[in-house]
């Protein structure tokens, strides 16, 4: 398939998503001829290999067994296939450790720990076979050509030693991040470990004896920020245009950013592997703001459940007071999408090794070990979020109140050590063991005991359970029990799901684990904490009859079959692809950010200007507190004039040629306040009633604004995301009750409600505006200049519209627009006014920017002169002075000198944007300098 060369996006793409969607799932269903199928895939490995593992195959691992697989069988492969699309895969460890043997000598080593597996085999062994475990997991995207960049676990301060290591990872697909020792200690030992790694497990920040943590809070963070860049020079180097970036976890939270300062057109996706906290959670983190800002530079942000990514779309409305959509987070017309991508097993590599030898041998011998005796299974790392002790004293409950059961059931605890050097996990050490020795003093005989715990240690030297020995556990198991107290997946139920075809066990599972969701139909839900709830569950799952059992585990074992590491991979990856497709159509439709050097130049070549101006975040002073949640309530309440604004308005006012006007859903009296230069502050909504409903949903709401206007009733909540709520609480009352057969729109912002008769928009009022504008000023030359900026809501945009200049019809007389009412001024009627149809605000966009609106003043029929004003003529008529016969246009306006700009959003009726009121304030100076610079007053 052709692509742009500049971002990868195909020539020819398919209109919809939909289409994009089903065309790419045709073309992976499509055999590639020069690929090759390895049908050994499921049993090859495991010849010899009881010899070679080194490292307990626990959960940790699993996950990321599935990352490091994104690569795909490419390696031993790649030369014989056509260019693909290449995947960097970035990391915070690489899935080899380095030890270093001479200056120049390295050995490798599959690393254990953090993404990175610790399955397999030391590394000097056949390429083939390394690859095919070193990729397993990421199959699924095998038609790209994977790189894997990271650190390797050692410290290479001598340039030698670097091009050395660099040169033996390269074999390997690796590419080395060099961090010194401080960095280190400062980012992962200290940032990513004691920082994150807590609060993002619902353990909190640093309290008490971890005092001296949080004082070099500040000192770490830099360390994180200043790895996260070196991370970035590296994936810079090696970046090649096309490829797809992906991150992971929560080491990598600043790379997004400076990945796209580099270059902004790269695909970047970011994965975090743990759970995402409530925003309340995260809110306590000092530097919660920056995180959320640089993951949400990336293109595509995954979670591994819908909970995780609600959570973080959650932070992002309330912290920053972003806009959260269901696709993602808007930012200034930007789109991050956010979804769930929820990880998976190869489930096939465990089903097939219980068809060998090895496996079965294995099975065997655990069937006559524990004979008589039904057998339940914990796998975790010794870990605080494991919840191992609460796991071990429901067991201790159950046994208290099934005393029959005593002799019949035997626990199997496997345990990996990790972070032995830190005090709080080796008081958890301790812990256990005095449990599970008081429960096995307790319960036990001299011929068995309940509880059979093995700690296997993380190492290559500890081969007490290899992946075959794991899989006849996990063959023989009736129940497994899993029991986090937080966990990001927790993939041991998948794998222990796979490995019961045969017997059909239950799986006794914590709703507070990221697969709840995703095999909690198939499982028993447990609460950890509630010790009775568990220890009734595993009588529920002891004595549950077979049909039960089979239907359960049936529901479980499809979802794990079909739902694999390879189908996770290769989904993200494409919906990265198809999510810089969708921004690259969507930018396309952004209309560009206004040049200011050519509205001023035709603002000073026009001789009668109208500038229409919105009031609300755009000419008041900001009310957001920078790394804060939300804004300044008082200041939203009490909207001001920005100081900065004063000067320049003034300097335009006193310019003959140029009329203000300021368009405002605030009371008349806020303008009046603000400013003490003749502007038009104009209400525009017509309705004097306030409804009750309003004032109930205010009630004990101190956030809350319920507002009667003039001529209508309007409501907003400070609070984004509960307000979005209330705004859609608020709708159905009013359309079941209130105004069910009134005759007015309902107009909806992202926290507010407005209710208004029917028609009544921003751009009707122009209408009226233009003829107060004509008897007030005096006018003898119609407006060839218009500029209109503000944020309005999606209802008002027909401001912008209805300048538009369209083209003449035939049939409507010269100088009259089409589809509008002439304008007719009589200076003997009582009231003189300009009337314009409602309907030319509806009309739509001119592609033409280079024709011209009129709007006709025909002559009058009777004579007028300046001492022709009798006391009953309207304002404006009696001062107005005119010629005998005068025929002008209102508007003679050209489409070069029209300027519509939206503030602060890109998905808009206007031509052109401003960034902020920030924007509008630089342009006002500058155009105020001008005026004063080439008028005389």
């Amino acid at each position: 398939m052709p692509t742009n060369k500049s971002n990868g996006i195909s020539n020819n793409v398919p209109p919809t998503r939909l289409e994009r969607i089903l065309r790419s799932r045709k073309n992976s269903k499509e055999p590639n001829p020069n690929e090759a199928t390895d049908t050994n895939r499921g049993t090859e490995p495991f010849e010899g290999e009881g010899d070679n593992l080194g490292t307990c195959h626990v959960e940790q691992n699993s996950e990321a067994d599935a990352i490091q697989g994104a690569h795909g069988d490419m390696c031993e492969k790649q030369e014989a296939r056509p260019t693909r699309q290449r995947l960097l895969v970035v990391a915070n460890r690489l899935p080899v450790s380095a030890i270093r043997r001479g200056e120049a000598t390295w050995s490798l080593e599959i690393s254990a720990g953090g993404l990175v597996s610790a399955l397999l085999v030391v590394f000097p062994i056949a390429k083939r076979r390394l690859m095919h475990f070193f990729y397993d997991g990421l199959a699924g995207v095998k038609k790209f050509e994977a790189r894997w960049i990271g650190w390797a676990g050692v410290n290479v301060p001598d340039e030698a030693g670097q091009r050395a290591l660099t040169t033996a990872l390269a074999e390997k697909m690796c590419i080395p991040v060099f961090l010194d020792e401080d960095i280190v200690h400062q980012y992962y030992n200290g940032y990513c470990n004691n920082i994150l790694w807590p609060l993002f497990h619902y353990l909190g920040l640093p309290q008490e004896d971890r005092l001296a943590t949080t004082r070099s809070f500040q000192s770490q963070f830099d360390a994180y920020k200043k790895a996260n860049q070196m991370f970035a020079d590296v994936v810079n180097e090696h970046y090649v245009e096309g490829d797809v970036v992906w991150c992971h976890d929560y080491h990598l939270m600043f790379l997004p950013e400076c990945l796209k300062k580099y270059n902004s057109e790269m695909k970047v996706g970011w994965f975090l592997h743990t759970p995402f906290p409530s925003s309340e959670i995260h809110r306590t983190l000092p530097s919660r703001s920056e995180l959320l800002r640089s993951v949400l530079a990336a293109d595509l942000v995954g979670f591994h459940t819908y909970d995780y990514a609600r959570h973080f779309v959650s932070a992002c409305t309330r912290i920053l007071g972003l806009e959260g959509t269901p696709e993602g987070v808007e930012n200034q017309g930007r789109l991050t999408r956010v979804a769930a991508f929820p990880i998976g097993i190869d489930s096939l590599r465990f089903i097939r090794a219980l068809e060998t030898s090895q496996v079965q041998e294995r099975i065997n011998e655990l069937k006559r070990t524990f004979a008589g005796r039904k057998v339940m299974l914990g796998v975790d790392r010794l870990d605080m979020i494991k919840g191992i002790p609460q796991k071990i004293l429901a067991f201790e409950k159950f046994l208290e109140e099934n005393s029959d059961w005593q002799q019949k059931v035997v626990l199997l605890q496997i345990a990996v050590p990790t972070r032995t050097d830190v005090p709080e996990y080796q008081k958890l050490t301790s812990q256990v063991h005095e449990i599970v020795g008081r429960i096995n003093g307790r319960f036990g005989t001299l011929t068995a005991v309940p509880i059979h715990h093995l700690a296997c240690n993380n190492s290559f030297q500890d081969r007490s359970l290899d992946f075959p020995a794991l899989c006849a556990l996990y063959a023989v198991t009736d129940v497994a029990l899993v029991t986090s107290l937080r966990d990001g997946m927790n993939l041991v139920s998948y794998e222990f799901v796979a490995c019961q075809e045969s017997k059909k066990g239950v799986l006794i599972l914590s709703e507070f684990a990221g697969a709840a969701q995703s095999l909690g139909a198939g499982a028993i839900l447990v609460n950890p904490w509630n010790i009775t709830e568990v220890a009734s569950s595993i009588a529920q799952a002891l004595n549950m009859l077979p049909e039960e059992r089979e239907k359960r585990h049936k529901h479980n074992f499809e979802h794990v079959r079909n739902h694999t590491a390879q189908l996770w991979a290769e989904t993200f990856v494409s919906e990265l692809n198809e999510t810089v497709v969708e921004a690259d159509i969507r930018k396309r439709k952004v209309p560009p950010k206004l040049i200011p050097e050519n509205a001023i130049k035709r603002y000073m070549e026009s001789n009668n200007r109208l500038l229409i101006l919105g009031f609300n975040a755009t000419l008041t002073e900001p009310v957001d507190t920078p790394g804060r949640r939300g804004g300044d309530q008082l200041k939203e309440m009490h909207l001001k004039l920005h100081p900065e604004l004063k000067g320049p308005l003034t300097a335009l006012c006193r310019d003959q040629k140029t009329t203000i006007v300021v368009l405002s859903g605030s009371d008349r009296s806020v303008l009046d306040h603000s400013s003490s230069t003749e502007l038009w502050g104009v209400r525009h909504v017509v309705s004097s009633r306030k409804w009750d409903v309003f004032t109930s949903h205010q009630r004990g709401m101190d956030d809350n604004n319920a507002r009667a206007f003039k001529h209508g009733v309007g409501w907003q909540c400070r609070d984004v995301e509960f307000g979005k709520i209330q705004a859609r609480d608020l709708l159905q009352h009013l359309w079941t009750g209130p105004i069910s057969n009134a005759s007015v729109d309902v107009v909806q912002g992202s926290r507010s409600v407005e209710v208004r008769a029917v028609g009544v928009t921003k751009g009707a009022a122009i209408d009226r505006i233009l003829g107060e504008i004509v008897h007030s000023k005096s006018m003898t030359s119609p407006i060839d200049y218009v500029l209109c900026a503000g944020h309005f809501l999606g209802k008002d945009e027909d401001v912008y519209t209805f300048f538009e200049p369209e083209p003449l019809s035939d049939d409507v007389n010269m100088g009259k627009g089409k589809g509008t009412e002439a304008l007719k001024v009589s200076s003997v009627e009582k009231k003189s006014s300009l009337k314009v149809s409602a309907s030319k605000s509806g009309s739509s966009k001119s592609s033409s920017h280079g024709k011209t609106q009129q709007r006709p003043l025909p002559n009058s029929d009777k004579r007028t002169t300046p001492n022709n004003n009798s006391s009953g003529s309207g304002s404006g008529s009696g001062r107005r002075p005119s010629p005998e016969k005068i025929s002008w246009n209102v508007l003679d306006l050209k489409g070069e000198n029209y300027f519509s700009c939206a503030v602060g959003r890109t998905r808009t009726k206007a031509r052109f944007t401003f960034g902020t009121s920030d924007d509008v304030i630089s342009f006002l100076n500058e155009l105020a300098a001008a005026s004063c610079s080439g008028t005389s007053f």
